[in-house]
């Protein structure tokens, strides 16, 4: 199925092993990695009771690691970078043992990272500052008797609960579909790629490389817009990105039903797509939205004419993707600017309703403009 067969018109169209390291040493590229390109950690989090118990003091709660008890265990770099991306002076933690140093290595700011436990992804973060002081740790997470420190911590820039099943991790990865996630997981390059992309994950860090946000210490006063998060993430105070249940369940979903046809996304100022298709019928950049309010259909018209300046080539066609058809209205404005309506009418059935020829040549020449 290519992209005109979604329905145009109505028509059928390992552990390794442990060594010592000093405290306060500062892990990884503080530069990070783009959305696509980030690193994928598998974290089981939710599993036997002293993980739930960590989950709920560090995970669920922000910790106030300005606060006596925190922050005369952070060497000067590390309180230095906690406030750079932290300026509040609170945040959500996690860590590793040192078994597993040698895979945590090469982690750094903007990978990804998914909490697992009872079969699900239970909650998807983006890390923050990460470094090794087991001081500090045993004071968020105090050591049983004679078991080993969580001395590699790392803080969550941005931190949403989902529930995601294994099955579809599984498949996105490539992995066998009852494959259980018992241990610490890091991955890289196509796999992590294939996961991130697979759930619309977009990280703060990607999007401060492609000059979409402005990095932490070049912020100097919130924007207004800033200040108000989305109903599907954790209250953080800057403006929460990460990832939304329902549009990555939507996108997944739709391009699931495509063949013959290249799916990916690609990063620019102005953020990073939802969905670019390259196919027989020729290029499409879709955005994915979850519901069919005004406000999410004004969402989707401007986030698609802001895209469509940057994409890598020609594309002939902008959409917006709904879990519903669309009330008259709403259509019309997005037919007026020349852009596609796409909704989900079954399970993996789509059906499209394209914008009047006229209005998308008309826009074409906005859209091709550089």
């Amino acid at each position: 199925m290519g992209i005109d067969d979604v329905t145009r018109d109505g028509e059928r169209q390992d552990l390794a092993e442990p060594h010592d390291r000093n405290e306060g040493v500062q892990m990884g590229d503080e530069s990070g990695g783009s959305a696509i390109n980030a690193r994928l950690l598998v974290s089981p989090a939710y599993g036997k009771a002293e993980s739930r118990q960590h989950w709920q003091d560090t995970l669920e709660q922000p910790v106030r690691f300005t606060g006596a008890d925190y922050v005369g265990k952070l060497t000067s770099e590390q309180l230095r970078r906690l406030l750079e991306l932290h300026p509040e002076g609170q945040a959500r933690f996690w860590g590793a043992r040192p078994s597993h140093d040698r895979k945590m290595e090469p982690v750094t700011t903007g990978d990804v990272v998914l909490f697992t436990g009872q079969n699900h992804i239970r909650a998807i973060g983006e890390i923050g500052a990460i470094f090794r002081n087991r001081s500090f740790a045993d004071v968020m997470w105090p050591p049983e008797k004679d078991a080993q420190s969580w001395h590699t911590v790392y803080s969550l820039r941005q931190f949403t609960l989902t529930e995601v099943p294994y099955e579809t991790l599984n498949a996105l990865l490539g992995y066998k579909s009852n494959m259980k996630y018992a241990g610490q997981l890091v991955l890289s390059g196509e796999k992590a790629r294939a996961a991130v992309d697979g759930l619309f994950i977009t990280t703060r860090t990607a999007l401060e490389e492609a000059g979409a946000e402005t990095p932490p210490a070049e912020v100097r006063e919130m924007p207004v817009e800033q200040q108000h998060t989305r109903s599907t993430m954790v209250d953080l105070p800057a403006r929460q990105v990460l990832y939304s249940r329902e549009e990555s369940a939507l996108a997944t979903e739709f391009c699931a039903a495509l063949t013959n046809t290249k799916s990916s996304r690609f990063s620019s100022a102005a953020g990073i797509c939802d969905i670019y298709l390259d196919g027989p019928e020729g290029r499409e950049l879709i955005e994915a939205k979850s519901h069919v309010g005004r406000q999410h259909v004004r969402e989707a018209l401007a986030q698609l004419l802001d895209y469509a300046r940057y994409v890598p080539d020609r594309v002939g066609r902008l959409a917006a993707l709904f879990p519903q058809r669309l009330a008259g209205k709403e259509r019309d404005l997005l037919h007026h600017y020349g852009i596609d309506v796409i909704h989900r009418v079954a399970p993996g059935a789509f059906e499209r309703l394209p914008a009047p020829d006229k209005n998308r040549e008309l826009m074409r020449n906005l859209w091709e403009r550089r």
